[in-house]
């Protein structure tokens, strides 16, 4: 549309060639189509569609208060005028397993190329605030298996959040990232790790892609 020329299906496949480099994507942050179109001006390698940004642009906190409905409206958007690959924010799901399979089936048809569902309780906190609390791994595990097995296009990526870390400690975050791998999650996201080391550790865990995100004044 406006002079994209790529198709979501080759948009994914970018972004899967791109982290088999093994080198650092930079996804920068974007709240609506026009700063999308300006982090390709740039010369960045993808989109990432925040949900906390997207809570507060509606003029709400970042508590689970979003619905599939706004996030999915807002990120086909922003997916459709940029030739980048986009990931967003999926909070938990939007609900169970079953709304899991349904919150992939929605992304991936509006052209997203992955997202990531968190391990929090619902409703959750922003991953930078104290308080938050996690389901058991098992629940989280059974969110994954309906994602993976919702999707259509391979190249669509699980990205498996765990908020752990703040809650049980490293190790059992850890455990937590195994097990999630092990149910299908493509990608980790280990939320609010306090520094190198314990990033270093994360990675020295699993083979999993890892996502870490910079938010200024985080914990991160």
């Amino acid at each position: 549309m406006y002079f994209v020329k790529k198709t979501p299906a080759e948009k994914r496949t970018d972004l899967q060639k791109k982290l088999k480099t093994g080198k650092l994507v930079r996804f920068p942050g974007a709240y609506n189509p026009l700063v999308a179109k300006l982090i390709e001006e740039i010369g960045y390698e993808g989109i990432y569609i925040s949900g906390a940004v997207m809570a507060n642009d509606l003029g709400i906190p970042d508590i689970g208060l979003t619905t599939l409905t706004e996030v999915s409206y807002r990120a086909e958007q922003i997916a459709r005028v940029t030739n980048l690959p986009s990931i967003v924010d999926a909070d938990t799901g939007f609900g169970e397993p079953m709304n899991c399979a349904r919150t992939i089936e929605t992304f991936e048809n509006f052209g997203v190329s992955g997202c990531h569902i968190e391990d929090q309780i619902n409703p959750k906190r922003c991953g930078h605030l104290d308080n938050k609390d996690v389901v058991s791994a098992n629940e989280m595990v059974k969110k994954i298996k309906s994602a993976v097995k919702a999707r259509k296009d391979k190249n669509f990526l699980i990205i498996a959040r765990t908020d752990a870390n703040a809650v049980e400690g490293l190790d059992k975050t850890i455990s937590r990232v195994k097990a999630y791998v092990d149910a299908g999650a493509d990608m980790i996201f280990p939320e609010a790790l306090k520094d190198e080391k314990e990033f270093e550790k994360m990675r020295k865990a699993t083979k999993a892609y890892l996502l870490a995100n910079m938010t200024e004044f985080g914990k991160s």
